[in-house]
């Protein structure tokens, strides 16, 4: 293993760990309970403590390639299983879906021919499909390449946004008036933060409202 993560390890026990002791006893303590449940991708150049400057306990995250959310099925996995504890039992009310720039996920998409060694990744990609045939099909075709990926990693977000309306537990709390929808996309190069209103991603300003993907209000569809 890397030099440079054993000695992170050493100076976390070292030096960090004594002087926040008392905040993970009482993590363990009261248990925890997170602001908001992150699904970003799995680059390493994208953290989701990070960027938020959030502390331990205050952010469920699940990371994965893309920042893919599969549909609701019966059958189990990693993310279905985040989504629906992060809702029923931890109760947070707010769930975002974070992309952003330069995603190698994305590039695979767009060159599917560089995934012919990788084909659990290219199975996986396949949650990712509607946002490739949107900038297909609904972009021009002449668009620049650095545009286009740009274009599909936005896109993907929303679709990844739709995905989440059909998990139960999602559908639920949506319904119930107690959850928001957020769709993120984080600039590595220039460290923006743009967010998604419903219609489009807008730049998170310092002293500007947080634009909401979808704002739940209590509803029932029958009288």
């Amino acid at each position: 293993m890397d030099s440079s993560i054993i000695q992170g390890i050493s100076t976390f026990r070292g030096s960090v760990f004594p002087g926040q002791q008392r905040m993970y006893e009482r993590l363990v303590r009261d248990g925890q309970q997170p602001k908001a449940l992150i699904i970003a991708c799995a680059d390493s150049r994208v953290a989701p403590e990070h960027i938020t400057q959030a502390g331990p306990g205050e952010l469920f995250v699940c990371r994965n390639a893309g920042n893919i959310v599969p549909p609701f099925s019966q059958m189990n996995g990693g993310v279905s299983s985040a989504i629906e504890y992060a809702v029923v039992a931890l109760g947070v009310r707010d769930i975002v879906v974070c992309g952003h720039s330069d995603c190698g996920a994305m590039k695979g998409l767009m060159q599917p021919g560089a995934l012919a060694a990788m084909p659990n990744v290219a199975a996986w990609l396949r949650h990712s499909h509607a946002a490739e045939r949107i900038v297909c099909e609904a972009y021009p075709d002449d668009i620049d390449p650095t545009d286009r990926l740009r274009a599909l990693a936005l896109e993907n977000v929303v679709v990844q946004l739709a995905h989440l309306r059909t998990h139960p537990s999602v559908a639920a709390a949506l319904a119930k008036g107690g959850l928001s929808l957020h769709g993120w996309f984080f600039e590595i190069e220039t460290g923006a933060l743009l967010a998604y209103d419903g219609r489009r991603f807008v730049t998170l300003t310092d002293d500007g409202p947080l634009p909401v993907a979808e704002v739940s209000t209590p509803r029932r569809a029958a009288e």
